[in-house]
C-alpha cells in the first residue's frame, strides 16, 4: 500500500467532507482555504455556482494572523449581509478544526454569521 503524501491526504479529507456539505441558495457555504500565510474565504451558491462574498486575511491590518483572520471574518459577514445571507454551511476544506481555521468560524459566528 503506497504511503499518501501530505497534500494527497488532505485533498482526500476535502472530498469526504465535499461529498456531505452543499450550498443552496437559502444556505450557502462557507469555504475556507488555508495557506501558510492567509486564510482565504469564499461564500458560494452552488445550485447558481455564484460566489456571493470573499475575503483574504492578506487585506486585513492586524499584528498577528490571529487578528487578522478576525478581521477578515468580520469583513465577510459584512458582505455577506449586504447580500442578505444569514445563514451558511461551513466547509473548512479537509483542514482541522482547530488554531486559525477555528478562529476565523468563530468570529464569523460572533459577528452574526449562523452555522
Amino acid at each position: 500500500m503506497k504511503k499518501l503524501t501530505k497534500p494527497e491526504r488532505l485533498e482526500r479529507r476535502h472530498k469526504r467532507v465535499r461529498a456531505k456539505i452543499f450550498g443552496s441558495t437559502a444556505r450557502p457555504r462557507l469555504s475556507i482555504y488555508k495557506s501558510n500565510t492567509r486564510i482565504i474565504a469564499q461564500i458560494i451558491d452552488d445550485e447558481r455556482g455564484a460566489t456571493l462574498a470573499a475575503v483574504s486575511s492578506m487585506s486585513e491590518k492586524g499584528k498577528t494572523p490571529r487578528e487578522r483572520v478576525e478581521a477578515a471574518a468580520a469583513t465577510l459577514v459584512k458582505e455577506a449581509k449586504k447580500k442578505g445571507v444569514v445563514a451558511v454551511v461551513f466547509d473548512r476544506g479537509g483542514f482541522q478544526f482547530v488554531g486559525s481555521i477555528k478562529a476565523f468560524a468563530d468570529s464569523a459566528r460572533a459577528a452574526g454569521l449562523q452555522f
